[in-house]
């Protein structure tokens, strides 16, 4: 039976909404009055006609989406439920009537319709392009192609679970170094247009020649409290004009091939890379997707756009015969231990083990250097907020003393 979203009044006239499943609007709103004592206002199928066609729309890409944990629970209890004997509807149902997230559960309910109205797994979250990604689709499909589903589904798990803890271990590493960035960025604004401009005004109207530093600092206080509405206007203008430059496909591959040549900024974009292709392109190969298709279907995880035009040279070599670590080699993109790790795979006939373990080293090379730059970045803001500090005071007893020399 197809899944219903409803939205419903109970006795006292509070708002519900939820997830049913009937035979039609007719039966549902029927269950609604007559089993749930609600009275329904609104009934509509839990899938929409624009995932339906296999296009969501911009909502549904931006807000339709689950969280990355919800798919990682979901996920790992639709494989426990599998591996455990459970036909694969009864396993959807389980798990929708374990999620007390109402999206979530509208998505589940709806792959769990497709499923018994006779579409295969993959098809029916294909629906749900927006939530099921090509990588989580394909994966499916090798699994019920081979039979091995539950492995597949625990594998996914796996996968899943290892991105999100990376994923948040570098974004919590960041949370402080950018919050502390900000307060710093506030403090100084704050000195430069209220505190300075009250002190030294009394050193400007005495006048006395003031020190260099002193009259630098009330000429950028001045600019600044004259001029930061032009300032912020610049700024936007600026960024307004960035996102649009990067618009435009030459332009934004482009700038990511420069991106690629800065220093650090580079060896980052690299690594990061690396580690999501060979993470995708390992989950793809144990589940037993084709060499070929798991690079068209990993490169599609890559975000460095000059990067991926070279996993699409690489693709054509393998297509034409080339082996993997050959192709990868030649588009001097990944590190030579990522590359020479690939080789001892295919020599040994354990390409997904040693993808497995180079994503997995290059994953911690990249926490590791992440952590590092975080724990210099703390006292380089300190000695920075120190120095600008200093300079006030600098500028502010500067005049104090020669005053008191002239007094002298």
């Amino acid at each position: 039976m197809p899944a219903f979203e409803y939205v419903a009044l109970d006795d006292k006239g509070r708002t519900k909404k939820g997830v049913l499943e009937g035979d039609s609007l007719r039966h549902v709103r029927q269950q609604l009055r007559e089993n749930l004592g609600l009275t329904p206002m609104d009934v509509a199928m839990a899938t929409s006609t624009a995932e339906k066609s296999g296009k969501p729309s911009t909502f549904n890409r931006w807000f339709g989406k689950l969280k990355p944990m919800d798919m990682v629970i979901f996920t790992r209890q639709l494989a426990t439920l599998v591996n455990a004997g459970l036909p694969i509807e009864q396993a959807l149902s389980a798990v929708s009537q374990q999620t007390n997230r109402r999206k979530a559960r509208s998505i589940f309910m709806s792959v769990r319709s497709r499923v018994m109205e006779g579409q295969s797994l993959t098809s029916s979250m294909a629906e749900h392009s927006s939530t099921f990604d090509e990588l989580y689709r394909s994966s499916v499909a090798a699994g019920e192609q081979s039979g091995k589903l539950d492995v597949v589904l625990e594998n996914l798990a796996n996968f899943l679970e290892k991105s999100y803890e990376s994923r948040r271990n570098v974004e919590s590493s960041l949370y402080y170094p950018i919050l502390l960035f900000i307060c710093a960025v506030l403090i100084v604004g704050g000195l430069m247009t209220n505190v300075v401009p009250t002190i030294v005004d009394v050193f400007d109207q005495s006048g006395e020649e003031l020190p260099m530093v002193t009259s630098l600092l009330i000429s950028v206080s001045e600019f600044l409290r004259t001029w930061t509405w032009l300032i912020f206007i610049t700024l936007v203008v600026f960024v307004v004009v960035v996102r649009y430059a990067l618009s435009i496909p030459h332009v934004r591959i482009g700038w990511h091939r420069v991106k690629l040549a800065i220093p650090v900024i580079g060896w980052f974009a690299r690594s990061m890379n690396a580690t999501r292709y060979a993470n995708t392109l390992a989950i793809l190969g144990s589940s037993g997707v084709p060499l070929v298709d798991g690079m068209r279907i990993s490169s599609a995880v890559v975000s460095n756009l000059w990067i991926k035009r070279k996993l699409d040279d690489a693709l054509a070599q393998v297509s034409e015969g080339s082996s993997l670590n050959r192709a990868l080699d030649s588009t001097k993109q990944f590190p030579p231990i990522f590359v020479h790790m690939v080789a001892s795979g295919e020599q040994s006939g354990s390409l997904d083990s040693m993808l497995h373990k180079s994503a997995e080293y290059q994953q911690k090379d990249l926490e590791r250097i992440i952590g590092t730059m975080v724990e210099l970045f703390r006292p380089l803001m300190l000695l920075f907020m120190a120095g600008i500090v200093l300079l006030i005071m600098v500028a502010i007893l500067l005049p104090i003393i020669n005053m008191n020399q002239l007094t002298l």
